[in-house]
């Protein structure tokens, strides 16, 4: 690789940011960049090659549809545990609405493979890091979300997900209004231990 392109890389990797809904316009994403974000996240690095990521796009009326269904389901699982909040359902209802693509993210169980769950799991985040990736450089926003409904037993249904797949979050997606927030990381020395000879 050409210090060039090495230079490109490091260059993506250390402005890749978490760009949240506040901070997109109401302008939508290209379908052809999700499409492109979609692909390079196919190219993750998956043990045995049970590539385990599974994707649902939702945009325009979709987004309505996830909002209502995960609000839906939020109110139903809630009201029956006592638990049920007025202001996190409407949360649920509105908040998507300021997304341009939301993508819904899976971890795909393979049975034949037998691979431990941990290594399935780390595979479909080495492809939402491609789809980070993917989305700075063209400069878009995005950020994954693991709340709500994410990890709920009772979510696996709205999804067409097995008991033994697992719903790993929403990959929400805009065009960013602003600058990008900057960002920081301690030393990497601080956290590696070099063993030589």
């Amino acid at each position: 690789m050409s210090q060039e392109r090495a230079d490109l890389v490091n260059t993506l990797i250390r402005n890749r940011r978490s760009v949240f809904q506040q901070q997109y316009t109401d302008e939508k994403v290209d379908d052809a960049i999700i499409r492109q974000m979609l692909e390079n996240a196919n190219w993750a690095p998956t043990h045995k090659l049970t590539e385990p990521w599974r994707f649902i796009v939702f945009t325009g009326n979709g987004i309505q549809k996830l909002a209502e269904e995960q609000a839906a389901l939020y109110r139903q699982v809630t009201t029956a545990k006592g638990t049920y909040s007025e202001d996190r359902y409407q949360n649920l209802l509105t908040k998507p609405k300021l997304s341009s693509h939301i993508i819904a993210v899976a971890m795909k169980r393979d049975e034949k493979k037998s691979l431990p769950e941990i290594e399935e799991v780390g595979a479909v985040y080495c492809a939402i890091e491609n789809m980070y990736l993917t989305a700075t450089a063209y400069g878009v926003g995005c950020y994954l979300s693991t709340g709500g409904i994410t990890h709920w037993e009772e979510a696996r249904a709205l999804f067409n997900l097995g008991p033994d797949d697992k719903l790993i979050g929403f990959l929400h997606v805009g065009k960013i209004k602003g600058a990008v927030p900057d960002s920081r990381r301690k030393p990497v020395d601080e956290k590696v231990t070099w063993v030589e000879g």
